[in-house]
Order: structure tokens, then C-alpha cells, then sequence
């Protein structure tokens, strides 16, 4: 073969130990959306093909399914490198910053989009481990030039915390309008 390396070698060298792991959920998430495409779409009489509301998400849904199930395949009839389970244990570990933005979700229209912006950026520059408080700081400061550009200059419309309601009537208003 002399400089050029075959195929086997060179997925070998790209392949990941969690790609079987990764390519049966993504398989089985495929398969679950194509059951779900009668009841989630209808076929319209007198629409031709390309106009049909279950047309392009079932060419989508069936390419994944289609895609994945070839992934499938290739990952089943690849070599087994050690380190599956750590690498699932990684991606799982992912899923805390997903709860952390849940949070954030549900605390804004109690607190407000400016303190619970400027919360969130103080404990998430915590939990990453930044101690500093030049660099929490910092982190507050970019949440308050977030809030600024969404609510003041963009004029984005975010729910108004219930506690600005709990201010005098001119200052939350003032807050309810900018923050």
C-alpha cells in the first residue's frame, strides 16, 4: 500500500471508544421520530409531493433513521477500544449545565432577566472554577452588558420579575421597561 493507508486504518485512527453507545441512541431516537410521524403530520389531498405537510419531515426523519442505521452498523463491526464508559459518563456529566439552564428559565420571571442573569453568570463563573472576584465580577459585568443589549438597545421583550413588582411604582417601573 506503501503512503497511502487503507480505510480499515485510517477510520481506526478517528474512531471514539463511546461511537457504539453514541450511534444506538441516536438509531433508536431516529426509529421513535419516524413512528411519530403519523400522528404528528397529515398527508393533504390535492397537494402535490414537494408541497405535502409530511414530506420533507419524513425525507428528514427516514435520512436519519437511514444515516444512523448505517452508523449502527459500522460502529457494531468496528474494533472495541477501551474507555466507553468513561466517555458516556462524560457526556452525561454535560447534562448538569442543561439543569443549570433550566434553572435560569424558571428563576427569570420570579427575579427578573437582570438578577437572575447577574446570579446565574456569579454561581456559573463559580462552578467552573473561577474564585476570584475580579472574575466574578467581570462575569457580572458581561451579564449586565447582556441585559443592557437585549432589554435596552435591542428592545427584546422578556418577562418582568414578580420582585419588580415589590419596588416603588417608579422604580419598577423603570425596571419592568429596561431590565
Amino acid at each position: 500500500m506503501g503512503r497511502f493507508e487503507t480505510l480499515q486504518q485510517m477510520f481506526r485512527r478517528y474512531r471514539r471508544p463511546g461511537d457504539l453507545v453514541f450511534a444506538t441512541v441516536f438509531l433508536l431516537f431516529a426509529i421513535w421520530l419516524a413512528s411519530q410521524l403519523q400522528n404528528q403530520t397529515i398527508w393533504a389531498n390535492g397537494q402535490q409531493l414537494f408541497a405535502q405537510p409530511r414530506f420533507w419531515p419524513a425525507v428528514g426523519v427516514f435520512g436519519m433513521a437511514g444515516f444512523g442505521a448505517l452508523h449502527f452498523l459500522s460502529s457494531v463491526a468496528s474494533d472495541r477500544i477501551p474507555g466507553r464508559w468513561p466517555e458516556v459518563g462524560a457526556w452525561l456529566r454535560s447534562l448538569e449545565f442543561v439543569a443549570w439552564f433550566l434553572a435560569y428559565v424558571w428563576l427569570v420571571p420570579w427575579a427578573g432577566y437582570l438578577l437572575a442573569t447577574l446570579v446565574f453568570m456569579a454561581v456559573l463563573t463559580i462552578r467552573m472554577g473561577y474564585r476570584d472576584w475580579r472574575m466574578i465580577v467581570a462575569a457580572m459585568a458581561t451579564g449586565l452588558a447582556i441585559v443592557l443589549l437585549f432589554r435596552t438597545f435591542l428592545q427584546v421583550r422578556l418577562p418582568g420579575g414578580q420582585l419588580y413588582h415589590l419596588l416603588p411604582d417608579g422604580l419598577s417601573t423603570f425596571m419592568l421597561t429596561y431590565f
